[in-house]
């Protein structure tokens, strides 16, 4: 089956589909220009992403930590989302038993229009205190204060899972809840090996959905993909949804 015959099966089935379960990666937010903070060419003065990411760098030195995420923040500042991340907004507005699922931080989900997104990893414009655990919305760029603190004077940090935290049990339940119900399951720009976001559209599949993934190269899920589509999200769900 030639790519645009796939890409007019994909259509139908999210017409067709009652309930339609979306997860995102990395991938989808390529074509807003959002760098890689990791891996080759992820290096922020001599440190890398897992360096810094981590409870135990916090509480090391709390100051170096904020000013990484600073620059991320500064970084991702005038950052907008693409046809991608509109698209998916769009399907949102016309299925009733639409769930988005995102291990991205950058927010640009909520920036494209999407209602409650479940971020799997946490936002990076969020904050929570260290101590009270109260959480706030902050796009201050850059930060007046070097770590901010909360107002009961406590240290804030991201709110974002670090490099051996767990993900937040409460959101991790829904996305295996709507992985369970859902008819059609689409991966978007995801390499498919970070756990336990990994498992999420295989268990959708063995629930009897189907799959259908979008990405430049082969991952571990194409074989077991209904559709696999090779492209940029910005290019591909455009397409699927027709804009």
């Amino acid at each position: 089956m030639s790519q645009k015959a796939e890409i007019d099966q994909a259509r139908k089935w999210i017409v067709e589909a009652k309930a339609i379960t979306v997860l995102t990666g990395a991938g989808i937010s390529a074509d807003s220009g959002v760098p890689t903070f990791r891996g080759d060419g992820g290096l922020w003065r001599k440190y890398r992403a897992e360096d810094l990411a981590t409870p135990e760098a916090f509480a090391d030195n709390p100051k170096l930590v904020w000013e990484w995420y600073d620059w991320r923040r500064r970084q991702l500042a005038g950052k907008r989302p693409n046809p991608g991340h509109i698209a998916l907004t769009e399907m949102e507005r016309r299925s009733s038993g639409f769930t988005l699922i995102t291990q991205n931080v950058d927010g640009l989900h909520d920036l494209a229009g999407s209602r409650l997104p479940l971020k799997l990893h946490g936002d990076i414009w969020n904050l929570r205190c260290t101590d009270c655990s109260a959480r706030s919305v902050n796009r201050e760029t850059p930060l007046k204060r070097l770590p901010p603190l909360c107002d009961c004077g406590a240290l804030l940090r991201p709110d974002i899972v670090w490099f051996g935290e767990s993900l937040p049990q409460d959101v991790l339940e829904e996305a295996w809840s709507r992985a369970c119900a859902a008819d059609l399951f689409l991966v978007v720009g995801t390499s498919a090996l970070v756990q336990p976001a990994a498992s999420l559209p295989l268990l959708a599949r063995e629930r009897g959905a189907r799959l259908v993934e979008i990405n430049q190269q082969k991952t571990p899920l194409t074989a077991h993909a209904d559709i696999a589509l090779f492209g940029t999200a910005g290019d591909l769900l455009p397409a699927l949804v027709t804009l």
